[in-house]
């Protein structure tokens, strides 16, 4: 009996082999599964259930059914842009792929606050929650029921009780630990609250490995907010393990804000299977100059849009391309392009934790570190608490604030949103911001690798053997 089961298993294994062949989406990735689905069956099997799937099916599934009205309010949304002249004029060549990934124009007449750590961040989205007139739509990767969860809740639970109308979306992998009261306080109340539902049936229950990373507030179609943080006191720097919380959030208000409704609906709408009723009416703020572009991106995309879009902002940077990332783990694309933009001069540095809450990036951080900095890129490690912000900045007038990170979860199996700025004065305002994060933080290279232990360098080329499947 017990060698037909292992019979089984390994016959299993060979056919999960063939599977992720066929289906993998990075050369890498395959090789890593069909090494370890060969010669440890009993452990790789389980786990290619689990994590091994290459695309959101279901979403896509899901989104054709509801694509008419979708793609008329985006249709309709992009039109309405153009007739407003809403849309500059003039859109330069690199740009124009950025355009195309997004399947959105760049929008202008935009204003855009850097809000930096957690007290900004949440004072600046408590105070647009409640000056709420029509909605509000919350959505949120991780949401902790402790004060500060507490908060948000009880300010959502006074607005619904004033008639605004609330769409609270969440992803049930990241909330897991919040407790069926929380939502049932806000069901009570009138607030629409769903899950992302990743495993929403029976033959898609095996894709937890997919998760909804947008952290979304916007209210009245007015103001959005979006970045890096999530909700729990940790990102207010009070968690007694990581202590100091470092994080970027960005406020924007103008058209913008109607592009950064357009992934949230289609989100709700998988959840849901309704669309809500939104504000579609673009709001200029005359006065302001920031071009705007949104970014969604995911498992659902016809083409890797979050690994794309990183290759082409790093290739189109003529002087400096900055990056802030909580974790460092780049597939061979971004980490040639890294490469390339540093062996022509151009100003690469990369800043990263020196404390992380994930081992096994940690581990493969520094298996970068030869190829990276023999090309002339320079590596940072943040010391003073945890850096959790994902931010970037080209040359002079470009910037990016959002949620993907520099690893292959963001680039191919996350859902993200990243915020693309033309915008020299917001530019200046990050680059300070980044050039203080670098007064906390030590230069490192590839010599600091090789003073580590032997066991210390062997877990490094393990951690990097895994690195497509992290």
């Amino acid at each position: 009996m017990i060698s037909y089961l292992i019979f089984f298993i390994h016959l299993f294994g060979i056919f999960a082999a063939l599977d992720a062949i066929i289906k993998g989406r990075t050369s890498q990735g395959s090789i890593a599964w069909v090494i370890s689905l060969i010669l440890f069956p009993y452990l790789a099997l389980p786990l290619y259930w689990i994590f091994g799937s290459r695309k959101f099916y279901g979403y896509v599934n899901a989104r054709r059914k509801g694509d008419l009205q979708i793609n008329d309010i985006a249709k309709s949304l992009k039109n309405n842009l153009i007739s407003a002249n809403l849309v500059p004029e003039n859109t330069l060549q690199n740009q124009k792929v950025l355009v195309n990934l997004a399947e959105m124009p760049f929008t202008k007449y935009n204003r855009a606050v850097l809000l930096k750590n957690g007290d900004a961040t949440f004072e600046a989205i408590f105070s647009g929650i409640e000056g709420a007139k029509n909605y509000i739509i919350i959505q949120f990767y991780k949401i902790i029921n402790d004060d500060l969860g507490k908060e948000l809740k009880d300010k959502l639970i006074a607005k619904a009780q004033n008639d605004v109308n609330i769409y609270f979306l969440y992803d049930e992998i990241g909330c897991h630990k919040l407790p069926k009261s929380y939502f049932k306080e806000l069901k009570n109340v009138g607030i629409s609250v769903s899950s992302f539902r990743t495993f929403r049936w029976f033959n898609t229950r095996m894709r937890l490995n997919f998760r909804n990373h947008r952290k979304i507030v916007i209210v009245d179609g007015k103001k959005a907010y979006v970045g890096g943080l999530n909700v729990s006191d940790k990102y207010l720097g009070i968690d007694p393990k990581f202590g100091f919380w470092r994080d970027t959030h960005v406020q924007i208000e103008g058209p913008s804000v109607q592009c950064v409704q357009l992934p949230f609906i289609s989100d709700w709408y998988w959840a849901t299977g309704k669309v809500p009723k939104l504000n579609w009416k673009p709001t200029p703020i005359n006065s302001e100059k920031s071009n705007v572009l949104v970014l969604p991106t995911g498992p659902n995309d016809e083409r890797e849009t979050c690994g794309l879009f990183f290759v082409q902002s790093i290739n189109s940077a003529k002087k400096r391309v900055w990056i802030v990332s909580p974790y460092f783990v780049p597939d061979e694309q971004v980490l040639t392009a890294l490469q390339l933009a540093g062996l022509r001069g151009v100003d690469v540095r990369i800043l990263i934790p020196e404390k992380s809450d994930l081992k096994i990036t940690y581990l493969s951080s520094f298996s970068y570190l030869k190829e990276i900095c023999n090309a002339g890129v320079k590596v940072h490690r943040y010391i003073k608490g945890f850096l959790h912000q994902k931010v970037m900045l080209i040359d002079d007038d470009i910037s990016m604030i959002g949620t993907a990170n520099l690893d292959n979860r963001s680039f191919r199996i996350n859902f993200e949103i990243n915020i693309f700025f033309f915008d020299r004065i917001l530019a200046d305002k990050v680059e300070k911001m980044f050039q203080l994060d670098l007064l906390d933080s030590f230069q490192t290279d590839y010599s600091d690798f090789l003073k580590k232990p032997i066991w210390f360098k062997l877990l490094v080329r393990i951690a990097r053997l895994l690195a497509p499947i992290q």
